[in-house]
């Protein structure tokens, strides 16, 4: 998007169904992994895990690349890219968030990533030249309300297990490192490059690393043989990682990273109803008010006109 269409670009951009849509189904998949991700950190080293989950997605996103005929050859910066992307999306980001749910419920981990909208829109501002705008600021800062009483409401109810302090160190580099990804893959050199030939490599250089991280930190591979832990697998890697992942990263590119990221805010309140329907979560006044402040912040800030772009 050039800086003239994205100045003439709708002040409601996310009420058009071809980013609606998309929105809708990255925060509905993404709501319904964290569930997910609390079988595959039982029996099974997190490092391992997330290996596993993208052994099986990296091929899926080549094949995906392959049927909608996206050229591979990402030149030599966009080579470069990939290795940052695979780092610190697919190896940092969910290394540090499958760990931090060994000392934090996942409830707490999810609030802690939802705040990934803060880095997301500082980054963008610095390195994508995405102006926050006053609007954007406000429903942010009402939105870091609504998520402050959840996650009160989740540590009076919840306890906490494991160190505390180390789990929430990892959520914090979980969220720092996907911010990272998130705004560095919308820069010049990634709008001129296939959303999923980017991505295939980029979960291909990740895959990498985490088969060595894992080795160096839990030793030679475990392999699970619950039915449930590979469906689990399955689910994370297809739909939670190949569905999710070019959608979330074009959504970037369209909205600009601050307001893609409240996908997040969303991702929260929709693993809270899934926890209530299927672990039996109990809602209070404090936890409907956090979860209405919350839709309340994400409806202020999207309103806002979307940022106009430097450059691509």
């Amino acid at each position: 998007m050039t800086a003239a269409s994205g100045a003439a670009e709708a002040p409601h951009t996310l009420l058009q169904p071809r980013i609606a849509l998309p929105f809708i189904l990255v925060c509905l998949i993404w709501g319904s992994t964290w569930l997910v991700i609390t079988d595959q950190i039982d029996d099974v080293p997190a490092s391992w895990s997330v290996t596993y989950r993208f052994m099986l997605a990296t091929p899926a996103m080549f094949l995906v690349a392959l049927l909608t005929r996206k050229r591979l050859a990402l030149g030599r910066n966009g080579q470069a890219l990939a290795l940052f992307m695979g780092a610190t999306q697919f190896c940092g980001n969910f290394n540090f968030v499958y760990r931090a749910e060994l000392h934090l419920t996942s409830g707490i981990v999810a609030l802690m990533i939802g705040l990934l909208l803060v880095p997301n829109a500082i980054l963008g501002r610095f390195v994508l030249g995405q102006p926050i705008t006053r609007r954007f600021a406000l429903g942010s800062a009402i939105a870091i309300g609504g998520l402050a009483l959840l996650l009160v409401h989740e540590a009076r109810t919840a306890p906490l297990g494991g160190d505390v302090w180390l789990g929430i160190v990892f959520g914090v580099i979980a969220m720092l490192c996907a911010s990272l990804s998130n705004v560095m893959q919308a820069n010049e050199t990634g709008r001129a490059l296939p959303m999923v030939s980017l991505l295939a490599w980029a979960m291909l250089y990740g895959t990498i690393i985490d088969f060595a991280v894992a080795w160096m930190t839990a030793g030679p591979p475990v392999l699970p043989v619950r039915a449930e832990y590979w469906a689990g697998t399955v689910f994370l890697a297809l739909f939670g990682s190949v569905v999710t992942f070019p959608l979330y990263y074009t959504l970037i590119r369209q909205l600009g990273a601050g307001r893609a990221a409240y996908n997040g805010v969303v991702v929260v309140v929709i693993a809270m109803v899934l926890s209530t329907l299927f672990e039996g979560y109990r809602w209070s006044a404090l936890s409907v008010a956090g979860a209405v402040l919350a839709m309340v912040g994400l409806v202020v800030a999207l309103r806002a006109r979307n940022p106009v772009l430097k450059s691509g």
